[in-house]
């Protein structure tokens, strides 16, 4: 297992005490630990977005989340597509 770049806002030893813990952590474990982390990262991002435009609806809201973490490309397709099926439903 490759070691870990030492982070910047963590010294050292506390560093060390995080990765005895991680390692001793089954691999079912970890996933689980890794998802509740993306988890709580996906619903702080939304809260953001939703406290920096509240005017926008849950669809806008999650576009503005996906050309965070998909970056604006994947945005700008589902919009793209939104519309078009929009069009389709008028």
């Amino acid at each position: 297992m490759q070691t870990p770049a030492q982070p910047n806002d963590t010294d050292a030893e506390s560093t060390a005490v995080v990765l005895r813990c991680i390692s001793r952590l089954s691999p079912l474990e970890r996933l689980q630990a890794d998802s509740r982390l993306s988890d709580r990262g996906r619903r702080l991002a939304l809260a953001a977005i939703r406290n920096r435009h509240p005017d926008a609806d849950e669809t806008e809201i999650r576009l503005r989340y996906s050309e965070l973490a998909y970056r604006q490309t994947l945005a700008t397709h589902v919009r793209s597509w939104l519309k078009e099926r929009e069009g389709q439903h008028a």
